[in-house]
């Protein structure tokens, strides 16, 4: 075919065309080109990606991207995946100048530094729930309650997010993520799920991911100690706002979003090195707080 034919078809632009014929023959693939009014571009048959050679487990494995070895393991699916990728690399042969293959040299770790180890409901347990479409009742011990609730919900699937899975799922229609550390049991309803129509698990977990980054209640307005501030960045994230005009060789002037008021309870293990100027509120909470705090460390009258 020529570019022309290749940039119509596919609906793009001769020069996409090009830089995408260029990454083929950089990644090894025998495409050519040729010049001139009987010229075009060509690959000999069969010479791209066998994937009849795999199996249905294996091309679904495939197709998780961003997962670590750990969490495909998780969901049971490791063994499956390190055939799919052996396969692959049998198929194509390296050459002697070409470079190391990337599996070789870079490694993903998608948990979070000092992760706990997470109890209740596994990802590997709960897939086959998920993936036969069917409501779900679950008891989940959420923090905010004072003993676990009886949900039913319908699942769009499961969420890794930053080292932790989430069932993500509607609630009587509306979308809601559950820790599965904090699913205590569930089971089966002899049901199909109940979703939204033109709703997917990537466009609803993209919506709650945003709405808990950026919906807030209360705005902190607080000074870091200049030896914090990339601590600060850490655990705060996009929650904390900076003010690129106050800024000084101790300090930096920074905006704090929560959710909820009780939540300011984070900034207790920066002591004194992130000072509150505002909401009044926000003030009193964290006094009322360290107070409680220094009372149930205080020497007892009698020792």
């Amino acid at each position: 075919m020529t570019t022309q034919e290749l940039a119509s078809a596919l609906g793009v632009s001769l020069r996409t065309i090009t830089r995408d014929l260029n990454w083929l023959r950089d990644a090894g693939l025998p495409v050519t080109a040729q010049r001139g009014r009987l010229g075009g571009v060509t690959m000999p048959p069969g010479s791209g990606l066998d994937l009849t050679r795999l199996t249905p487990g294996e091309r679904d494995q495939l197709s998780l991207t961003g997962l670590d070895e750990k969490q495909r393991a998780e969901l049971d699916g490791s063994v499956e995946s390190r055939r799919a990728l052996a396969k692959i690399a049998a198929a194509q042969p390296r050459r002697v100048h070409e470079l190391l293959p990337l599996t070789d040299v870079v490694h993903v770790d998608s948990r979070p530094w000092l992760q706990t180890r997470a109890f209740g409901t596994t990802p590997a347990s709960l897939i086959g729930s998920v993936r036969r479409g069917r409501r779900m009742r679950i008891e989940y011990d959420s923090p905010r309650e004072s003993c676990p609730r009886d949900l039913v919900v319908d699942p769009y699937g499961l969420l890794a997010k930053a080292g932790i899975w989430y069932l993500v799922a509607d609630r009587a229609q509306v979308p809601r993520m559950y820790r599965l550390e904090r699913i205590t049991t569930w089971q089966e309803v002899d049901q199909p799920r109940r979703i939204r129509e033109n709703q997917t698990l990537a466009t609803v977990a993209a919506a709650l991911i945003d709405q808990w980054e950026h919906n807030h209640a209360i705005e902190i307005s607080a000074t870091i100690d200049q030896t914090q501030i990339e601590r600060a960045r850490r655990i705060f994230g996009q929650r904390l706002v900076w003010d690129d005009h106050e800024a000084s060789a101790t300090g930096h002037k920074v905006t704090i979003r929560f959710l909820h008021l009780e939540d300011v309870r984070a900034l207790l293990p920066f002591g004194s090195a992130i000072t509150v100027h505002g909401p009044t509120e926000a003030r009193a909470h964290l006094s009322y707080l360290a107070t409680n705090l220094a009372h149930h460390y205080a020497p007892s009258p009698t020792s």
